[in-house]
């Protein structure tokens, strides 16, 4: 499968880059789904209540024969319940246990298999739309830029390195998905936001370059987009939350190292 490539003005050249056969496996949206709800299962912490959570006082119980429930009550208190799962301050019934295990397991292969799924979805224009990217009219499937977008960082002079990023994906006619990302951010439905997440932004595109070489930082300020290598490419970045087809930008140097890597 060719594709063009385009300049770093973001204009499409003569030349052509040939995509890895990985480009052209069938989709299966079930595998693509495990692989990424197993990745967010084995990166969670263990967390759990304190084993004194809830123990922290001073308490007794005066005995039979009194009338009172057998409910621990604070010494000094006044008769009042402390400790017990019934009581202000006491511990929880059931807590969250910290030795409990959180991980998913895949099997190699349809680890490998989901990976090359969600590659294969950023070449179809339906899956891509359907994320809701802004796709322009006659767009070829996913970009393929010159090699000289690995020197954004290097060659930068006196101009800003992240103007001359909106001034790339504003050649590609992609600007809009930027925009659209920064838009669309919003509060989060749910209990999230009272857990640090109150803001949800939607995910942009996907930069993948061949290395970490400093070009990274002209597009780490743009809303919902992220930057990563063809080493460290995974199923996750292609297929954000388990929906595949993620408008993706490829460096030429990165589709040979991806080629490699597959």
């Amino acid at each position: 499968m060719k594709v063009p490539i385009y300049s770093i003005k973001g204009k499409a050249s003569k030349s052509s880059a040939t995509l890895p056969d990985a480009f052209a496996e069938p989709i299966r949206l079930d595998l693509i789904r495990r692989a990424v709800r197993a990745a967010r299962a084995n990166r969670r912490q263990a967390y759990g209540a304190s084993k004194r959570a809830g123990y922290r006082h001073s308490v007794s119980w005066p005995g039979k024969g009194r009338g009172m429930a057998r409910t621990p009550r604070k010494n000094g208190g006044g008769g009042r319940g402390a400790e017990a799962p019934n009581t202000v301050g006491g511990r929880r019934a059931h807590p969250p246990k910290a030795e409990k295990e959180w991980d998913l397991k895949i099997n190699a292969k349809e680890k490998k298999k989901a990976f090359r799924s969600a590659l294969a979805a950023t070449t179809q224009e339906t899956y891509v739309s359907a994320r809701g990217h802004v796709i322009p009219e006659k767009a070829t499937l996913p970009y393929i830029i010159d090699n000289k977008i690995e020197n954004l960082f290097k060659d930068h002079e006196d101009e800003s390195i992240t103007k001359r990023a909106i001034s790339l994906l504003g050649g590609l006619g992609i600007i809009e998905d930027i925009d659209r990302s920064a838009f669309g951010k919003g509060i989060r439905a749910g209990k999230g936001k009272r857990r640090g997440r109150k803001y949800r932004t939607p995910k942009s595109i996907l930069v993948v370059l061949s290395e970490n070489n400093g070009s990274e930082k002209a597009f780490r300020n743009l809303s919902g987009v992220d930057v990563t290598t063809a080493k460290d490419l995974n199923t996750e970045l292609l297929a954000p939350g388990g929906d595949p087809g993620r408008l993706v930008l490829f460096s030429k140097a990165a589709v040979s190292a991806l080629g490699e890597r597959l």
